[in-house]
Formats: structure tokens, sequence, C-alpha cells
């Protein structure tokens, strides 16, 4: 009967080895086909941040379109305050149409002879669809306020004194 244990727990001994060595050889162990899982799941997540890259460059990218067509209509209105009866705002319109943008207000203010505007761009190339809205832009042109001294500009004279003409 020794003899006939001995042999059975050899028969065992060898099969578990067998086992362990067809794992380890590329059988069909239990965790088998994991690697495809997990590159996979990279994957995903990989494409998951490049999206999400996309439409934080998408937005940004907006923001940065509203606010040159805002500058340049502002500019333009300023430029044509005192010659046109609107205050430029037509100009300003034309100006941020060109600029591919909206211009949402136009506020003149003669007292203060500046002009205020607001455009609007919408924002475009997202990779999905996200509820969002489109880019605004506030800019104001007019004259500067700020009193000019001899010596900030650099003409010489005293502190204060302001120099008119050169």
């Amino acid at each position: 009967m020794a003899v006939l244990t001995g042999v059975r727990s050899a028969a065992r001994r060898w099969a578990g080895a067998r086992t362990v060595r067809a794992a380890a050889v590329g059988g069909r162990g239990p965790d088998t086909g994991s690697a495809t899982v997990w590159l996979l799941a990279l994957a995903m997540l990989g494409t998951a941040v490049f999206a999400a890259t996309i439409a934080v460059g998408a937005v940004v990218a907006a923001r940065h379109r509203a606010e040159s067509a805002a500058d340049l209509a502002a500019l333009a209105a300023a430029d044509r305050l005192l010659l046109d009866p609107d205050g430029g705002c037509g100009r300003a319109s034309g100006i941020a149409a060109a600029q591919g943008a909206a211009l949402v207000s136009c506020a003149v203010d003669r007292a203060g002879d500046a002009v205020e505007v607001v455009a609007e761009v919408a924002v475009g190339g997202l990779p999905v669809r996200l509820p969002v809205g489109p880019a605004r832009a506030r800019a104001r042109a007019g004259p500067v306020r700020a009193a000019v001294t001899a010596a900030e500009d650099g003409l010489g004279g005293a502190p204060g004194e302001a120099v008119v003409g050169s």
C-alpha cells in the first residue's frame, strides 16, 4: 500500500508541476488575457485625456478670437467716434464680422469720448458635444486721460509742469 500511495503522490506532484509549467510557457492560466484588458483600458484613458485637451484648447482659442475681435472693433469705433452719427458702432460691427465674431453690444460714451463693445464667438471644433456657450469679450477704447508731465515724457522742464506742443 505504501508503494501505491507514493505513486499517487508522485503523480499529483507531476501533474501540478505540469500545470505551473504550462501556465508559464503560455498555457491557460487564471490571468491569461489580462494584459489585453489593461492595454485597452489605458488606450481608452489616453483617448479621453486627448479629447479633453482638445476641448479645452478649442474653448481657449474661441476666447482669444473673441478678445481680439472686441479689441479691434472698439478701436475701429473709437476711430470713427466723432465722425459717424452712430459713434462708430456700424464700423465696429463690420470689423467684428470680418474677424468671425458677432457684435453683441456697442455703447458710446460721448462725454468720455469712449466706446465699449462686447463681441462673441461660437466655440467650435469640440471632439464631443459639450454644453459650452459662446465665448464673450468686452473691450473699451477712447483717449487716455492721464496727466503728462515734462519729467515723464523726457522733454525736460520742472516736474509737474505740462509741456504743450514742441
